[in-house]
C-alpha cells in the first residue's frame, strides 16, 4: 500500500504485537492487509480457511494513542469458510480468520503467540568440506608507472599495462563505476595499487572490478542458499577457502505463500506480487550480507563474487523475473543456464562491481538447489547408483553414476514441513521433532526440539517450562506415523486400529474414525486418521517418484542415498525407510548429507572449475516429468502402503523387526486412484 496516497477516511488497522499500521479501504482481507505492512501471519494452507494458523484477536476499546476506537463488529460477520473451520477444529471464542475476514472499520489486532508457530531455526550450517580454491576473483599488485609528460599515456592505460607487464593480463575491460576513481586510488597509494580482476571463463576477457591503494591482500565472496522456507548465506575468504561467518533467517516471502505454487499464485492475482516478492528476498539477503559482515569484521565493499542457488520459483523472483509459466504445464523456465550478473543490478548492498554467478537449473521443478546439490555429493563422479533427494514441498530427485544420471520432481506437497497435519508446525521451540512408542503399552515419549532428554527423563518439565510443547515439526511426523506403524497402531493401509481402544485410552474415536494421542499436557496434540492419509501422499508421490527414476536406470535397488536439505538433515534414515519415503538400502549408506546446495554454491565461488563440471554436467542429466509417466500411478498405489505394497525391504528388516505384510492390493482400487490423482494435481 502507498503511504503518500492513505485515504485519512479510511479505517486505520494496526498490527500486535509488532505495532506497525496502515489505512485500508473498507473490504481489504485482512491477511492481505497485514501482508502489505510486511506482518507475518501464517497461511499454511494458501487462505482457503483450511489450516487455521492465520487466526487473529480483536482488542476492544478505546485507544487514545492512536484516536481510534476498535470493536470486533468492525470485522466482516462470519462466512461459510470460518463456521466450517470451527465446526471441524476448535476455534476459540474471539478468535478469526484473517484469511476469511475484511476490514470494516478501525481495528487493533493480536496475533496470538500460540498460532506463531513461525519463529524457525534455521539450521543450514555450512560443512567443514576443504575445497580446491581457483575463484574468478584474482587480487593483483601492481606499481604503476608515475605520469611523465614526456610519455603521455593516461593514468588507467599506464595500469592496464603493468598488469599485462606483471599478471599477463591483456585486453583488460573496465567497470564504468571505477574510471572516475582511478586517479584518486593511484595517487592515495602512491602508485602502488591492488587490481580486482573478474575471469570466470578461461575464454572471456578479463575484468577489472575493484581498485584498492597499496596492497589489499583479502577478498570475500558469499554463497548463498535461497530456499522457499529459509535462506542460508555463508561468508567465505577467497583467498584462503575458509568460512568465516554463516547466518540464516527465514524467506519473508512465506507472507505471500506458504508453498511455492501459492506464492505463483499470489502472482497471478496481484499485479505487483513480483516485484513485492522480489524485494522481499533482496532485503533478507541484505541483512543477511549486514549479519554476516559485522560476525567477521568484513566490509561489505570487500565481498566480490556472490554465487546463489534456488529452486526453479526462487531463482526466478530473486532475479525479478515473473514465475507465472512455472505454474503449470510445461512448466517452462524464462532461462535454464547459469547466470552472470552484476550485485548491483539485484539491489545488493555489495560492492559495485561485485560480480554475481547463479547455477543452472536443471527442468522446471528441479532447480539450480538440485544443480548445486548435484555439485556437492557428485552422483556424475561414482560408479555407485547413488539416489540424492532433497525432501520438500516439491521434492527434487537425482539418481545416477558416472555413466548416467536422471532428474525428476514429486509433487509431495507441505505435510511434511507441517502443512495440512493437525498438531504440524515449523522447527520452532516446542516442536516435537522424535518420537518413541512403546509397543505393548502404546505409551509415546518425545523429545523437543533444544533440549536433549525425552519427554520421560529428569529436566524435561524444567527444560520446556517456557516454551512448552506445541506441535510437531516435519522429523517428529515421521517418526510418529512410523512408530505407530511399527507399534501396530496403524495398519500397512495406513488405518488407525480402532480395536486398540479398549487396551489404550490413548486410542479415541474421531467421528468415523480414530485418532492417537501423542501429548496431553498444556496442548493436546492428536494424530488423526487424516493426518496419517496427508503422509501417506506425500511419501507416495516421492517414492513415485525415485520408482520412475529406477526403472529409467533399469536398477531393483540402489547403493547409496543422501537426504538433502535442512529438513533431510535431521529424518532418521531408519524411519525414512520405515515409513517408505525412500526404497530399501543398507541403514549405514543412508547419510544425510546436510545443506548439501549450499555446500555446492560455496565449491562454485571458491573454483570456476566447477562452475563449469556443473554446467556441463546438467546438460547430460536426464529429465523425467512424473507427470507424464503411466507408471506413476501404479507406483503410487503401491508406494500408500508402509513401507510399500509390493517392494521388499530385506536389509532394513535386518534392522528392524516390520509387521508381517498383507496381500498386494489392486491398483484398479478406487480410493488409491483418486488419491494418485490427488498428488499429481498439486503440482498443476
Amino acid at each position: 500500500m502507498d503511504q503518500k496516497a492513505e485515504n485519512a477516511k479510511d479505517p486505520l488497522v494496526l498490527f500486535m504485537p509488532s505495532g506497525r499500521r496502515g489505512r485500508f479501504a473498507q473490504g481489504t482481507n485482512v491477511l492481505e492487509a497485514a501482508r502489505q505492512l510486511g506482518v507475518y501471519v501464517e497461511s499454511v494452507c494458501g487462505g482457503r480457511g483450511i489450516c487455521g494458523r492465520c487466526q487473529i484477536e480483536i482488542q476492544e476499546g478505546h485507544f487514545a494513542k492512536h484516536g481510534i476506537t476498535s470493536a470486533a463488529d468492525h470485522l466482516s460477520p462470519f462466512g461459510a469458510k470460518e463456521t466450517r473451520y470451527a465446526e471441524k477444529r476448535d476455534l476459540l471464542e474471539g478468535r478469526r480468520l484473517s484469511c476469511s475476514t475484511t476490514v470494516q472499520g478501525d481495528l487493533v489486532i493480536d496475533i496470538p503467540q500460540d498460532v506463531q508457530v513461525n519463529a524457525q531455526i534455521v539450521r543450514k550450517a555450512a560443512d567443514a568440506r576443504l575445497i580446491d580454491r581457483n575463484p574468478a576473483i584474482q587480487m593483483c599488485y601492481v606499481e604503476v608507472e608515475e605520469p611523465d609528460m614526456h610519455k603521455p599515456l593516461g593514468d588507467l592505460d599506464r595500469l592496464k599495462l603493468a598488469l599485462e607487464r606483471d599478471w599477463g593480463f591483456s585486453d583488460i575491460m573496465i567497470d564504468q563505476h571505477l574510471l572516475p576513481r582511478v586517479q584518486a586510488i593511484l595517487r592515495k597509494g602512491k602508485w602502488a595499487v591492488t587490481a580486482a580482476i573478474h575471469k570466470d571463463m578461461e575464454t572471456a576477457r578479463p575484468s577489472l572490478i575493484a581498485l584498492y591503494p597499496g596492497l589489499k591482500n583479502e577478498a570475500y565472496g558469499i554463497a548463498c542458499d535461497i530456499g522457499s522456507t529459509t535462506i542460508a548465506m555463508h561468508l567465505s575468504s577467497l583467498l584462503s577457502g575458509l568460512t568465516i561467518a554463516s547466518a540464516g533467517i527465514s524467506n519473508p516471502q512465506i507472507r505471500f505463500g506458504e508453498d511455492l505454487m501459492s506464492r505463483v499464485s499470489y502472482v497471478m492475482m496481484n499485479p505487483d506480487g513480483c516485484e513485492a516478492m522480489t524485494k522481499a528476498v533482496h532485503n533478507a539477503l541484505n541483512g543477511l550480507i549486514e549479519e554476516v559482515c559485522a560476525e567477521s569484521g568484513v566490509d561489505p565493499q570487500d565481498i566480490l563474487d556472490a554465487v546463489f542457488v534456488g529452486n526453479p520459483i526462487m531463482h526466478h523472483l530473486f532475479l525479478g523475473i515473473d514465475p507465472t509459466e512455472l505454474g503449470g504445464a510445461p512448466f517452462a523456465l524464462a532461462v535454464s543456464g547459469a547466470v552472470h550478473s552484476w550485485a548491483s543490478d539485484l539491489d545488493l548492498a555489495l560492492n559495485m562491481g561485485t560480480r554475481v554467478y547463479m547455477l543452472p537449473c536443471i527442468a522446471g521443478h528441479v532447480g539450480a538447489d538440485a544443480a548445486a546439490a548435484t555439485l556437492s555429493e557428485g552422483p556424475h563422479r561414482q560408479d555407485e547408483m547413488m539416489l540424492l533427494v532433497d525432501v520438500g514441498t516439491n521434492a527434487e530427485i537425482i539418481l545416477g553414476n558416472r555413466d548416467r544420471v536422471v532428474a525428476a520432481s514429486s509433487p509431495t506437497g507441505p505435510a511434511f514441513e507441517g502443512a495440512e497435519i493437525s498438531c504440524g508446525q515449523r522447527a520452532a521451540p516446542g516442536a516435537i521433532e522424535r518420537v518413541r512408542i512403546d509397543p505393548q503399552t502404546l505409551e509415546p515419549r518425545v523429545r523437543v526440539l533444544g533440549t536433549e532428554p525425552w519427554s520421560d527423563e529428569p529436566g524435561f518439565d524444567l527444560l520446556t517450562e517456557n516454551t512448552k510443547v506445541t506441535g510437531v515439526c516435519g522429523s517428529g511426523i515421521i517418526e510418529v506415523v512410523a512408530e505407530m506403524y511399527l507399534a501396530g497402531i496403524i495398519t500397512e493401509d495406513g488405518v488407525i486400529n480402532g480395536e486398540l481402544a479398549e487396551k489404550s485410552k490413548r486410542i479415541i474415536r474421531d467421528g468415523r474414525t480414530y485418532s492417537y494421542v501423542l501429548w496431553e499436557e498444556d496442548t493436546t496434540l492428536t494424530i488423526t486418521q487424516n493426518d496419517v492419509r496427508a503422509i501417506q501422499l506425500a511419501k507416495a508421490a516421492l517414492y513415485a517418484g525415485i520408482k520412475l527414476l529406477m526403472d529409467k536406470q533399469g536398477i531393483a535397488h540402489v547403493d547409496r542415498i543422501g537426504l538433502a536439505g535442512a529438513f533431510g538433515s535431521f529424518i532418521d534414515p531408519k524411519y525414512a525407510m520405515v515409513l517408505g519415503l525412500v526404497p530399501d538400502c543398507d541403514l549405514d549408506k543412508v547419510k544425510a548429507v546436510g545443506n548439501a546446495a549450499g555446500t555446492g554454491a560455496r565449491m562454485a565461488l571458491l573454483n570456476r572449475d566447477y562452475r563449469r563440471e556443473i554446467e556441463q554436467t546438467v546438460t547430460a542429466i536426464e529429465k523425467i516429468e512424473t507427470a507424464l509417466e503411466p507408471k506413476f500411478q501404479e507406483h503410487f498405489v503401491y508406494a500408500m502402503a508402509l513401507p510399500n505394497k509390493v517392494d521388499p525391504f530385506p536389509k532394513l528388516e535386518k534392522a528392524v523387526q516390520l509387521p508381517p505384510k498383507t496381500a498386494p492390493a489392486s491398483t484398479e482400487e478406487r480410493p488409491a486412484r483418486r488419491r494418485s490423482r490427488e498428488g499429481r494435481r498439486q503440482r498443476s
